[in-house]
């Protein structure tokens, strides 16, 4: 497995949705849980959805409720649906096993919600 490929960004008004991706393979679906993070300027990178290897899924109290993580296994992806958005998810996210292995960081994907 290389680097992770997010994808799905952009910029959107308070109370809009986006669908974020993170590409991998079926194998490292199979192997490890993955986790959405993200990093907002001036803060610590964190952790705010997580799937594990069998599909379950938890979530950070922040985003608990408008936030689904989903996976393809066919495909090797995860993904992030994001509803209800507020100018405080905006955010650069990344995708990466939890613990994080530090290779597979990838570029990351730039969310801004606008007020």
């Amino acid at each position: 497995q290389a680097q992770l490929v997010e994808s799905g960004g952009g910029l959107v008004q308070t109370g809009g949705s986006l669908r974020l991706s993170c590409a991998a393979s079926r194998d490292f679906l199979a192997r490890y849980i993955v986790g959405w993070y993200r990093q907002a300027p001036g803060k610590q990178r964190e952790l705010v959805a997580r799937i594990t290897n069998r599909g379950i899924t938890g979530y950070e109290d922040a985003v608990k409720g408008r936030f689904v993580i989903s996976r393809d296994t066919a495909k090797g992806t995860v993904y992030l649906q994001m509803d209800s958005l507020e100018p405080s998810d905006t955010a650069v996210y990344y995708c990466n096993t939890i613990p994080p292995i530090q290779p597979y960081w990838g570029q990351g994907t730039q969310v801004t919600v606008s007020s």
